[in-house]
């Protein structure tokens, strides 16, 4: 009964920090980490060696925290402008939610040991190697959509997932059964780079997010036109979900200025400058680099004749990256113009 009573008011806590979410899963390993194996093995990772390096790590959150017994998991919403262009991921908009969530689980975790002296605990926002979303499904938080995105009746997929792992064994949720997508795949269908070999099957090397976020190489060519004017990340396969058709409320706030960029002006960024405009948001993930490419690629997606002077002085960029993405721009602002009228 005590630990049921301690467990509500964990929750009801967890809400008051703006967690809208909130559920209760073991500690046992995780139930995705078979299929896990399988999306590695097949590929569809590419770059991100951080995942296939050691994945035997993501089985258990015991490998992040030994005497975890319990999983509090949470969701937080975010909006944002989705008609921006040239266009920001909703999550990207407002401040780097690491930082937000991590500060609230951490007040959470303090109140938790001030209730419960001696328990012990540790807060887990994206970084650490713990399957979120089977957590999040096993907690009751929703079920995972046909892009793999974790939904909700009421929320739908526009919120952030953190965890507090905790040496207290607490009374479970049940997991959240089945899948409420029914014969639709909106999703599938709508992605610009067909990203989605399969229902659930994402292979992140032609997603948008991965290309203009993670890839830290040239995008290929063939998924350039594609990227259209994603400058950092893409919500389109959330955009056309049925289930978030209702407004997304409350939650972490977007800041104007991010909710749309002048690429052509983002193509003037020193290191410094680009530091300076994007700290404390998730953008700085690009690196200078991988932004200043995206708005090239953006612009040799949507730019004008207007656009070549950046353009061309990006082409002297003392980053290879960001030169051969601008001389790719050029070369189709060029050939666009070529089929232009006169005058």
């Amino acid at each position: 009964m005590a630990d049921r009573a301690i467990a509500e008011r964990l929750k009801a806590r967890a809400q008051s920090l703006g967690f809208t979410l909130t559920g209760i899963a073991g500690a046992e390993p995780a139930d995705g980490f078979d299929r896990l194996r399988e999306w590695l093995a097949r590929g569809y990772a590419g770059s991100m060696h951080y995942l296939t390096e050691h994945p035997e790590r993501r089985q258990s959150p015991a490998s992040i925290m030994p005497d975890v017994r319990s999983v509090l998991m949470v969701g937080m919403p975010y909006t944002g402008d989705a008609d921006a262009a040239p266009q920001i991921a909703r999550y990207a908009q407002g401040p780097d939610y690491h930082r937000e969530l991590w500060d609230r689980l951490n007040l959470l975790l303090e109140w938790l040991q001030g209730e419960v002296p001696g328990c012990t605990g540790r807060a887990v926002v994206d970084t650490a190697p713990l399957l979120e979303r089977d957590f999040a499904r096993r907690a009751g938080l929703g079920w995972f959509g046909k892009n793999t995105m974790l939904i909700d009746k009421r929320q739908g997929s526009f919120f952030f997932l953190g965890a507090l792992l905790t040496s207290l064994e607490l009374p479970v949720d049940s997991p959240h059964a089945g899948s409420h997508c029914g014969t639709c795949t909106a999703c599938l269908d709508a992605c610009p780079t067909q990203a989605f070999t399969a229902p659930g099957w994402l292979d992140a090397r032609r997603c948008i997010s991965y290309l203009t976020i993670e890839l830290r190489s040239s995008i290929p060519e063939e998924l350039r036109p594609g990227v259209g004017s994603h400058l950092f990340g893409c919500d389109v396969c959330q955009d056309v979900c049925p289930w978030n058709r209702k407004p997304v409320t409350g939650g972490l706030q977007p800041r104007p200025d991010l909710a749309a960029l002048d690429p052509a002006e983002l193509l003037t960024l020193s290191e410094a400058a680009f530091r300076e405009r994007f700290r404390g948001t998730a953008i700085l993930r690009a690196k200078r680099g991988g932004l200043l490419r995206n708005a090239a690629i953006v612009l040799g997606n949507t730019g004008s004749r207007a656009d070549l002077p950046a353009l061309q002085s990006a082409a002297a960029d003392e980053d290879a990256l960001v030169r051969e993405a601008a001389s790719w721009a050029i070369e189709r602002i060029r050939q666009r113009l070529d089929g232009d009228p006169p005058g």
